[in-house]
């Protein structure tokens, strides 16, 4: 295959950590690339920013156990670049700083392949700024640097000099976790006084960020002691003092609590950016796969005759997905509900119902089942015809009291739910390591599901709290004998995360 003209190499800095501290710049790339070449250090969430069908090429770098040499590296972007393709070249913070993309750079110019580089957000500015310290502040320090710690600084011919860095008031490591304790000496040698403010942070800006603060005397020695390991950042300067008044991200209400979210796979996004704006660590783990109903007769029946109908009423998202769906499908749109009434179960379905441009006429207080049966109480539904599009299986609360109002009910499958292809040794690993604090379900059937998954014999460990929305879904657990520790008032996403936030804080003594 010859050059094509659309080969271009973007050498894009992905930011330190925080899937949220990518640049509208670099996902415009990531969307544009056929294939993506990434490292250890850039958040899996980033890469969902990749179209359908790119290819993704791991090049992972984890201190000294480089899986990919440079050299060859550099050889992948020039063959695929070669062969006519777009490349999106993954690096951990900033491609520039300490992040060798210069020399990528250098070799995609020798072989006259063309590349735009895409500054990220460097670690060196946000882990500091995720641990409460500000690198520059007028009281403290007129200037900064940024030093690569991979060097050992009895080095002969070492390239850092001590004499000019010491003089400087804010230092920054990068990768200096190895060499700590040659960092710390070299820098009093050369003068720095030995109970200057330092700072370890270790994977900053993520749920994981641990902060270990001392002097330039103490810090390689509590490092040690709390087992320190890289990625790691050392900040050493009177800022380091600033940070006992603006420790902002250790303190959110979930920090560093991991939370599973059983959701299907296209509808866990609103759910992680929540948990995640609180501190969490979101891990997926999704249990059900939502699939259209095979049943179609009757749904098919109904779209025909919808004027017949004085009302609709969803009880989820899926179900005004799916219904629409079949709706267009069949040649019909909007004008065929024209005067057709429309209810949901609550504000998820709700939004959903006015992101397709309709009206919703009927929202209940509590949302559930019998919250819709209740806010009917104040419809005459005498003789009315109503339609409920749902899951094929569901509870039989809403038909029935809505019969009982005196309403024709036209109950219709539209969508099923089956178990997802998760493997549960995903999960498995990641409770070994004690990284899950709480599960949380959405559905009874993500509960159900879930144990299909995990096996009906699994037991959930004593130190995971079980969180689920709504008495349905508490219920369908407790039938398993599963204790649910965090129930809330508003039966939604939200709602739930709103219920884990008061859960720690109270458990926590409101720290």
């Amino acid at each position: 295959m010859g050059m094509k003209n659309n080969n271009k190499v973007y050498i894009i800095g992905a930011g330190p950590g925080d899937p949220g501290l990518i640049t509208l710049r670099a996902v415009a790339c990531i969307k544009e690339a056929d294939v993506v070449v990434y490292d250890y250090l850039v958040d899996r969430d980033i890469l969902r920013h990749a179209r359908e069908g790119a290819r993704f090429i791991y090049v992972g770098k984890q201190g000294a156990d480089h899986t990919v040499s440079q050299e060859r590296l550099n050889e992948i972007l020039v063959e695929e670049a070669k062969e006519g393709r777009t490349v999106a070249r993954l690096k951990g913070g900033d491609p520039f700083i300490f992040g060798r993309g210069g020399e990528e750079a250098e070799v995609l110019f020798r072989e006259g392949i063309p590349f735009e580089v895409v500054p990220g957000v460097t670690s060196a500015i946000a882990v500091p700024a995720y641990a409460g310290i500000p690198l520059t502040h007028r009281h403290f320090t007129s200037s900064v640097a940024f030093v690569t710690g991979h060097e050992e600084p009895d080095k002969k011919e070492s390239r850092v000099h001590w004499e000019s860095l010491a003089s400087i008031e804010t230092l920054v490591f990068l990768m200096g976790v190895k060499t700590l304790a040659g960092i710390t000496a070299g820098l009093m040698n050369h003068g720095k006084r030995g109970d200057t403010p330092c700072a370890l942070i270790r994977w900053g800006t993520t749920p994981d960020q641990e902060t270990v603060t001392g002097t330039l005397e103490s810090i390689a020695r509590q490092a040690r002691e709390r087992g320190i390991a890289p990625p790691a950042v050392l900040v050493v300067g009177e800022v380091v003092r600033l940070r006992e008044k603006m420790n902002w991200f250790e303190k959110k209400p979930l920090f560093g609590k991991g939370v599973v979210i059983t959701r299907p796979a296209g509808q866990a996004e609103e759910m992680a950016r929540l948990l995640r704006n609180e501190g969490a660590r979101v891990i997926h783990f999704p249990t059900i796969r939502v699939l259209e109903s095979k049943k179609t007769e009757l749904l098919d029946g109904a779209v025909d005759r919808l004027e017949a109908y004085d009302w609709i009423v969803f009880t989820s998202a899926n179900g005004v997905r799916f219904f629409l769906k079949r709706m267009r499908e069949k040649g019909k749109d909007l004008r065929s509900l024209k005067g057709v009434r429309v209810a949901a179960i609550g504000p998820a379905t709700a939004n959903m119902i006015e992101i397709y441009g309709m009206t919703v006429d009927l929202v209940p207080e509590i949302f559930i089942s019998e919250g819709i049966v209740e806010a009917f109480r104040k419809v005459d539904l005498r003789g009315a015809r109503v339609l409920l599009p749902r899951a094929e299986e569901a509870r039989d609360v809403l038909p029935d009291g809505l019969r009982k109002m005196g309403a024709a009910v036209d109950v219709i499958p539209v969508y099923r739910t089956v178990r997802a292809e998760t493997d549960r040794s995903v999960l498995e690993e990641e409770m070994e390591q004690g990284r899950v604090d709480v599960l949380t379900f959405t559905s009874p059937s993500t509960v159900k599901h879930f144990f299909a998954i995990m096996g009906d014999k699994f037991n959930i460990p004593e130190s995971i709290r079980v969180a689920s929305i709504g008495p349905v879904t508490a219920a369908a657990l407790e039938k398993r004998g599963v204790s649910v520790h965090v129930r809330q008032e508003t039966y939604s996403v939200p709602g739930l995360v709103e219920a884990l936030k008061a859960y720690y804080g109270k458990e926590d003594g409101g720290q």
